[in-house]
């Protein structure tokens, strides 16, 4: 937030340090918090908007304490206020996204027996009382403005999904395919209008279908078929953040390849990467594109970091990748995109760490060799396609990693790392970089250009740039302009409207989009086109033609695909909501014959954002 606090608990569960100069010093700030053990697996939690709010949750036995005990701080860390909970968190507490006093955690509650009922609590005062808004649920999720809870309304039977938007004080049912114990649901990406949801197919096969759902969370629609999620728990789905409406994934195809994807319209449709234009084919190659390399190859090695962009870096895309018929797990490069993804470039040779600053006008990289020490930095100025290389030391160190501040304004870089000491032990090192000493020009007018998104110059110029109803010009960095930004810069951007087109529309509930075509279809196992749902209490019948306007399209006019709603509303049946006091939602979700449950916390698609309890043997992480 530009003040250079950084607060840390790395190597150690005990000690935390704080540093008012960007990581260039640190000191210990444990005594804040009387010494007290923290969980380090819950890590840090920062406020949404307010990164001087943090919550650090102590390291306490079960079996010793009535309950848990978490340290806030306004201050960066600075000072800490204790606060003693009536339970003991099973995962780190979640911050409304947009309200920082409301926070919400799942607890597991020992009995004498020691087995544990999960609950699910919500505070409105940052810990000073919770309530709880849901009982014996499987897991949760929190993201963008919507709660989930996964649940088994009965012992043994499928799970179901049910969603909050008003932060726990109503569920609805959400209309999704049941999970049984042999499979999950996954909450992959998501914000205040829609949710990105994976459900499992049966069997292990590693792949399942990607649903979006209604501005309400409620209502699903099939967006991506043969989506892949490895048995290890970890999908490649990434949301791209430099341009909206953007997301990338990797599919598992039948022959067994694994190819990568990426839709401009929110999961409306999505079509295979194109080759970066200074990098050749394989001979042996039959369709030639980009794979992206994402969560699965990160935590197999092949890859050190993840698929980076940010909202201040517009249209910046930077991710390890190959070229060929599918992903390959050789030795991968790394390529840029300067555009959101519809065209890239192949810009270094070789695993790297990379990091985004100065608002996309600075990018830099580190090799990632885990065999030999570095000691130099490379950096450009023009998205990747020129690089210049910076020696920081003299002593060359192995490299742990890269940290800047989240928001990328900052022209600071550190560098972590270890070089073995006289008695061959790892004496760490914190090496942090001050650009503005090697970029000394200021942005002027000159070094501006403005830039349309989402453009295809072959494309009818009256939609041209048209996404989610409307087109965006940004007021951007021109690539070959060698100045700072600086820390003031706010990314500029101006709207119009567009007029409807059949690309504003997802297929409705029951639907799916024919293959390379506009056209919604009725699935097969839908009889006729008649969905009951039960809404807040009602039922409501829906009949219509199979489109629905995309969640947060503004398109005007236009298009209107024929649709036709007859609803009427009668008293639905028996609530089972996760809140309810029916006697077989109020039971524990541990089927018969487990003596307890096994707890963990657990991150998808880089949010902390579940908390999974194994309660068969098929244990799979950042699930609900």
């Amino acid at each position: 937030d530009g003040t250079g606090v950084t607060v840390s608990d790395f190597f150690t569960d005990l000690l935390s340090f704080h540093s008012e100069d960007y990581g260039k010093s640190f000191h210990d700030v444990s005594h804040a918090i009387n010494n007290t053990f923290i969980k380090r697996d819950f890590g840090i939690s920062a406020g949404p908007g307010n990164p001087q709010q943090v919550i650090l949750t102590a390291n306490l036995p079960f079996t010793e304490s009535p309950g848990g005990v978490i340290f806030t701080s306004m201050d960066a860390g600075v000072t800490f206020r204790s606060v003693q909970l009536p339970f003991h968190p099973a995962q780190a507490i979640q911050f409304h996204y947009q309200d920082p006093k409301y926070l919400v955690v799942i607890s597991i509650d020992v009995s004498k027996d020691l087995r544990g009922e999960l609950i699910l609590r919500r505070t409105q005062d940052v810990g000073k009382s919770f309530t709880t808004i849901a009982k014996n649920i499987f897991s949760f999720g929190y993201i963008g403005g919507f709660l989930f809870t996964s649940v088994m309304e009965k012992l043994g039977s499928p799970r179901v999904i049910y969603v909050s938007s008003d932060q726990g004080d109503h569920f609805r049912k959400a209309q999704l395919p049941s999970a049984t114990t042999e499979q999950f649901y996954s909450v992959l990406d998501g914000d205040e209008d829609m949710i990105f949801m994976h459900v499992d197919n049966p069997g292990d096969t590693y792949f399942g279908t990607i649903y979006t759902s209604d501005d309400r969370g409620i209502l699903y629609s099939k967006s991506l078929e043969r989506h892949l999620f490895g048995g290890e728990g970890k999908s490649d789905f990434t949301n791209v953040t430099s341009l909206r409406g953007v997301y990338l994934t990797n599919i598992l195809e039948e022959d067994g390849r694994i190819r990568s994807v990426i839709t401009f319209d929110r999961g409306g449709r999505w079509r295979f990467l194109k080759k970066p234009e200074n990098v050749n084919c394989p001979e042996t190659s039959n369709k030639c594109n980009l794979h992206i390399h994402g969560e699965h190859s990160h935590f197999s090695g092949i890859t050190p970091m993840l698929p980076l962009s940010e909202p201040t870096a517009i249209g910046l895309v930077i991710a390890h990748g190959s070229v060929g018929d599918s992903i390959s797990a050789a030795r991968p490069d790394v390529y840029v995109s300067g555009d959101g993804g519809y065209t890239w470039w192949g810009t270094l040779r070789g695993p790297h760490h990379y990091s985004i600053l100065d608002s996309g006008g600075l990018i830099v990289a580190v090799e990632a060799h885990g065999d030999r020490q570095i000691s130099s930095i490379k950096f450009s100025t023009d998205e990747g396609q020129c690089w210049k290389v910076f020696n920081f030391t003299d002593h060359p160190i192995f490299l742990a990693g890269l940290a800047s501040e989240p928001d990328t304004k900052t022209m600071n870089i550190s560098i972590f790392g270890y070089r073995p000491d006289d008695d061959d032990q790892p004496m760490w090192v914190a090496v942090t970089i001050d650009f503005e000493h090697l970029l000394t020009k200021e942005c002027g007018e000159e070094d501006y250009v403005h830039w349309m998104a989402h453009t295809d110059y072959d494309s009818d110029p009256e939609t041209d740039g048209c996404l989610l109803g409307y087109k965006e010009t940004f007021r951007r960095l021109k690539k070959l302009s060698a100045c700072r930004n600086g820390r003031g810069y706010v990314v500029s951007r101006q709207q119009r409207p567009c007029p409807c087109t059949r690309e504003d529309y997802m297929c409705e509930f029951g639907f799916y989009r024919h293959e390379n075509t506009s056209e919604c279809i009725l699935q097969p196992n839908f009889l006729n086109q008649t969905q009951d749902i039960c809404l807040n209490g009602d039922l409501e019948d829906l009949q219509n033609t199979g489109y629905r306007k995309i969640p947060g399209d503004k398109c005007e006019g236009g298009v209107r695909p024929p649709k036709q709603e007859d609803v009427f509303k009668k008293l639905c049946g028996e609530d089972t909501s996760p809140t309810s006091s029916n006697s077989d939602t109020k039971r524990s979700v541990s089927g018969p014959g487990h003596a307890g449950s096994y707890c963990g916390v657990y991150l998808c698609g880089g949010h902390r954002f579940g908390y999974y309890c194994s309660f068969n043997n098929h244990f799979k992480e950042d699930k609900l």
